[in-house]
């Protein structure tokens, strides 16, 4: 007895679920090969190409929402996933709800491109050239305000996949990061728009000829040197612990961590020595006897200056506060830089979620923000701009340090998310802000990645992960202002205002 085929209705209802959701879900899960450690930097364009392709021949606003949501649930789960981890293994979350919990987070990031398909179907709901202009600028303004919104996350903005080797990068000095993003958007749009026009037609030659020239500039522009060294090299020595979070705070393993932290600065050869992220595992006044003084006493005998990651608290109106900071030891006068941009949940907890705390077993959870506008650390006669953690993913933070700083320094302690793709996406970050400010960065991590990143982006030398060791680096200093350090990201804005005015003029005319 043979089966009757399937009601052409339930065919196309398929067609509609694979076209609408699968494949935007498969783009955006390929579309993470583009970050560290794969640096696959064609393949956000295709992933956002194939999206592109979608939205235009949606034909609903709630059509192109949901492509834009499955869109952004295969690109978070495949790319940020590694917050089970720091929810679960250290955090000691049950597994079931650090999963849910996983889940509803990368949810809540996929509503950003799931806006943006919206967006661009109502400001040009009869598609079109309007729709081709507006799908880029719609998509990279729902970029910018996930990195905005209830203090930000802009982990994964699409424009830090092009660092440091796609073409597209040599736009970050001009316009920053969602710079480099609106242009790769812009070339995933071109492209939708070759592809929709008649061969050898005009719109197709054009569409192709726009595609070459934002290539192209690009490519161009990475040649051109905004900045310039202002000294000779500095050695860093960049100290990778290795200390397992899971055993980072016990009162058992303090003392030997304390030790081999100051026996590895007291090897290091190198004018500044730099621990990582909250290296000394207690308040700086609950430090053993003589420990301060005496790492003062063997830098100053040496020659050396120390930045050190510590965790530093005080009492204002009768209660404690605690600062995440980095502190300065040597030579010259003793400095501090706390924290300004705390991670929700793991330093601060939003008002209403204080509950969180009684599952997230996360020791000081509440940190307070250092002040605005503190005073650049000096190491080795360099100022220096300092960025402790996730700061270094907010390119408009690090740049409010400039053009005064000649370095950029990050300290992580990204153990928290273990063998995860975090460390090396981190680590693409402070490329692209180097990039970004033609300096170089140099990071001194826990765990990993600990590394040197020259004034084009280029790893110069690291460490391997999950080892101790002393990453030695000859840094040079760099002077000079780029555009992005003087306009920040309002040339970007503008842009983006200027291009949905542009499509939604031209969806009237239409």
């Amino acid at each position: 007895m043979t089966r009757a085929p399937a009601p052409p209705s339930r065919i196309a209802a398929a067609g509609v679920v694979a076209r609408g959701l699968l494949l935007p879900l498969f783009a955006g899960a390929a579309g993470v090969l583009g970050f560290a450690p794969f640096y696959w930097w064609p393949v956000p364009i295709a992933a956002l190409l194939v999206l592109f392709l979608v939205w235009n021949a949606s034909g609903s606003a709630l059509q192109a929402a949901l492509s834009g949501l499955a869109f952004g649930l295969g690109y978070f789960l495949a790319g940020v996933s590694w917050v089970y981890v720091s929810m679960h293994e250290y955090g000691g979350m049950n597994a079931v709800l650090a999963a849910i919990a996983t889940f509803l987070f990368c949810f809540y990031l996929a509503i950003f491109p799931a806006a943006a398909g919206w967006l661009a179907f109502r400001l040009t709901p009869r598609g079109g050239h309007a729709r081709v202009l507006a799908m880029p600028a719609a998509f990279v303004a729902l970029e910018w305000l996930r990195g905005w919104l209830f203090t930000g996350f802009p982990w994964l903005t699409l424009g830090t996949s092009q660092a440091p080797s796609g073409p597209l990068a040599g736009y970050a000095p001009l316009l920053g990061a969602y710079g480099v993003s609106l242009a790769l958007a812009a070339a995933a749009a071109l492209m939708v728009a070759a592809i929709g026009a008649a061969p050898w037609s005009r719109a197709r030659a054009l569409a192709l000829a726009g595609l070459v020239v934002l290539l192209g500039g690009g490519g161009l522009l990475r040649f051109v040197a905004w900045t310039s060294p202002s000294g000779e090299p500095v050695r860093f020595a960049l100290l990778q612990g290795n200390v397992p979070q899971d055993l980072k705070f016990r009162e058992e393993e303090r003392a030997r961590t304390l030790a081999e932290y100051r026996d590895m600065a007291a090897r290091a050869e190198a004018r500044v020595v730099v621990f990582p992220e909250t290296a000394l595992p207690t308040f700086l006044d609950r430090l053993p006897p003589g420990y301060i003084d005496d790492l003062r006493t063997r830098a100053i005998e040496q020659k050396k200056d120390l930045l050190i990651g510590a965790l530093e608290r005080g009492v204002v109106d009768g209660r404690y506060v605690y600062f995440n900071s980095v502190v300065s030891l040597g030579r010259g006068a003793t400095q501090s830089f706390r924290k300004r941009h705390l991670v929700p949940f793991g330093e601060y907890t939003l008002p209403g979620f204080h509950w969180a705390l009684a599952i997230l077993h996360i020791p000081l959870a509440d940190f307070e923000r250092g002040a605005p506008g503190q005073p650049l650390l000096r190491a080795a006669g360099l100022p220096v701009a300092v960025t402790i953690c996730y700061e270094d993913i907010f390119g408009e933070e690090v740049i409010a340090q400039l053009p005064e700083a000649q370095v950029l320094l990050n300290v992580s302690n990204t153990a928290w998310f273990g063998r995860s793709l975090a460390s090396d996406q981190h680590l693409q970050a402070s490329q692209l802000r180097s990039i970004e400010t033609g300096r170089w960065s140099l990071r001194a991590t826990n765990t990993g990645v600990t590394a040197a990143v020259d004034e084009r982006g280029r790893v110069v030398s690291r460490l391997p992960q999950f080892t101790a060791g002393t990453l030695l680096a000859d840094a040079v200093p760099f002077t000079g202002t780029t555009p992005y350090i003087s306009w920040g990201n309002l040339p970007v804005f503008l842009l983006l205002a200027g291009m949905l005015a542009g499509a939604g003029y031209l969806a009237r005319r239409r």
